[in-house]
């Protein structure tokens, strides 16, 4: 049978949406990889379902390309936000989250980042705002919870960081029980240039929790100022964030275009 979708993305980070609260939808990860490759499915990097939620008013699920169910995403908040208009709040298996739709840009409250080495989570105690661990060039991250687990490298270029090598050996590193987000950045004319290597999908052309993670290192590190620029290959996103308060993300989200899709095919 065949259901409809949405193809949506948030500065190049591109989502296949499909709306499962009227018509409950079997999707295992197997599914998830096929309509996600870019060949020979829909191709995204991430699938979203959207189901119904006793907490809220509706939730996300979030597949990414590999197949693997994650806590959260910025950017595909911003398209949920988009798509579902008005202020809603969206249950994601990192918690309960609160948007603002804007035209084309929405707004998110994405809480309040976790610091703590238990709460990233990481694999034994350590100082999570210096890790005493690199690798190679990559030292001494920044580690933050903010509703999926980021360690960010503050270098001289972000652009010039091997992300594309290094990216794949952090985020498999045993040190990461469930894996890791990967950011490098560089400070540039008050703002902050992102790079980010996605768990389960590699380098993206943006990632709204890693530009949150890094905004709140940065913040944190006295490195910036609330609000901050957080420019990505796809775009900018703006993040402020007080301490012992939450993240606040504002940004574009774009809807591609709808379409209809046989799940069954994919199985």
């Amino acid at each position: 049978m065949k259901r409809r979708f949405h193809k949506m993305h948030g500065l190049g980070n591109d989502f296949v949406v499909i709306d499962a609260r009227d018509e409950p939808v079997a999707l295992d990860a197997a599914t998830a990889r096929a309509v996600a490759d870019r060949r020979t499915g829909v191709g995204c990097d991430q699938l979203i379902l959207l189901e119904t939620s006793q907490v809220a008013d509706l939730k996300m699920r979030i597949f990414n390309s590999d197949g693997g169910e994650v806590q959260a995403c910025g950017n595909a908040a911003r398209c949920i936000t988009l798509l579902q208009g008005g202020e809603p709040r969206i249950e994601t298996l990192g918690g309960v989250i609160a948007g603002v739709a804007n035209g084309t840009s929405a707004s998110i409250d994405m809480g309040e980042p976790r610091f703590s080495w238990d709460e990233i989570p990481l694999a034994y105690p350590m100082d999570t705002r210096s890790m005493p661990v690199g690798w190679e060039e990559l030292q001494s991250p920044f580690s933050v919870n903010v509703g999926n687990p980021h360690v960010v490298f503050f270098v001289e270029d972000a652009n010039a960081a091997e992300l594309d090598r290094l990216g794949p050996l952090i985020e498999a590193d045993p040190l990461f029980p469930e894996r890791i987000n990967v950011n490098v950045a560089s400070e540039e004319d008050g703002a902050i240039r992102l790079r980010v290597w996605e768990r389960g999908a590699g380098l993206t052309q943006a990632c709204g929790t890693g530009a949150c993670a890094t905004a709140v290192a940065a913040i944190s590190l006295g490195r910036a100022r609330s609000p901050v620029d957080i420019r990505l290959p796809g775009g900018t996103l703006t993040i402020a964030w007080e301490r012992g308060g939450a993240i606040q993300m504002s940004g574009p989200a774009t809807h591609v275009f709808t379409g209809e899709i046989d799940l069954e095919a994919f199985a």
